[in-house]
């Protein structure tokens, strides 16, 4: 994924040391079509990234100044080409440390959002940050979805059926393996 210009900047005076940015992950849920069968669930649009070739949600890094829910949308259109709605907060957690393959170091402060596309709306992959993307049934995503991202689209799901119960997450779980 192409590093922001204002990153480069701050690298340029601190080198490989770790920064703490602000970021945002964008879940694209699909509600399953009114008189589907009862056991159809919603699909979930995911990216496969060209740096690692695993399937994830939208995200990305905050521009300076910009609202986290601005961050959302724009990364939603410049990744799969397409306008969403902001619905809903689904939490907000620390991801990292990361350290990327020149030895830079990373921490995010990542909020997780869901976002709503039009019921027709298919994604056309348009920049150089994926090489693919699809809708998936929730039941059915690929093996290299992450733990944490497979929580925050079970979260989004959630979240669109049972909206006046839902809480969103402060903090996401830690892994020790």
């Amino acid at each position: 994924m192409p590093t922001p210009d204002f990153i480069v900047s701050l690298r340029e005076k601190i080198g490989h040391d770790q920064l703490f940015l602000p970021s945002v992950t964008a879940v694209i849920v699909r509600a399953v079509p009114t008189g589907s069968a009862i056991w159809e669930l919603p699909s979930v649009l995911l990216a496969q990234r060209a740096d690692n070739g695993t399937w994830a949600p939208i995200s990305g890094i905050c521009e300076p100044g910009e609202e986290i829910t601005t961050t959302a949308l724009r990364e939603v259109k410049e990744e799969v080409g397409l306008d969403g709605r902001i619905e809903a907060l689904l939490g907000v957690g620390q991801v990292g440390p990361v350290v990327c393959p020149n030895g830079d170091k990373r921490l995010y402060m990542d909020t997780s959002i869901r976002v709503s596309v039009p019921d027709d709306a298919e994604p056309v992959i348009s920049d150089e940050e994926n090489l693919a993307a699809q809708w998936f049934s929730v039941a059915q995503m690929p093996t290299s979805v992450s733990a944490r991202h497979r929580m925050i689209i079970g979260d989004a799901v959630a979240q669109m059926k049972h909206p006046q119960g839902f809480r969103p997450r402060m903090g996401y779980v830690k892994r020790t393996s």
